[in-house]
């Protein structure tokens, strides 16, 4: 069993940064990739960014140039750098781990972007 608990998340003007952060626990385990999700109100879950467990990095076109994921192997912990938000960023952000069988999220957490 793994848990996954987010942080960061918050009410922030455009043009703003924000970073959110996500750290895994639980039994042993090793972690591949991880990556962040989005929902906004009615719309589907979309993949933002991945994360390889060597650190290649893959990310949405709505937000190349402006997001940047990292993370730490040793702290099984995956972040996300959000700069220059727009209002169009604004939904709850959830990171996932697969980890086979299962497949892990984080509880979410919300990102409103002003305008």
């Amino acid at each position: 069993q793994v848990q996954l608990v987010e942080s960061g998340g918050g009410l922030v003007q455009a043009g703003g940064s924000l970073r959110l952060s996500c750290a895994a626990s639980g039994s042993s385990f090793s972690i591949g990739a991880m990556g962040w999700y989005r929902q906004a109100p009615g719309k589907q879950r979309e993949l933002v960014a991945g994360i390889t467990s060597l650190g290649y990095t893959n990310y949405a076109d709505s937000v190349k140039g402006r997001f940047i994921i990292s993370r730490d192997n040793a702290k099984k912990t995956v972040w996300l750098l959000m700069n220059s938000l727009k209002p169009e960023d604004t939904a709850v952000y959830y990171c996932n781990v697969p980890l086979y069988p299962n497949n892990y999220w984080g509880q979410g957490t919300q990102v409103t972007v002003s305008s």
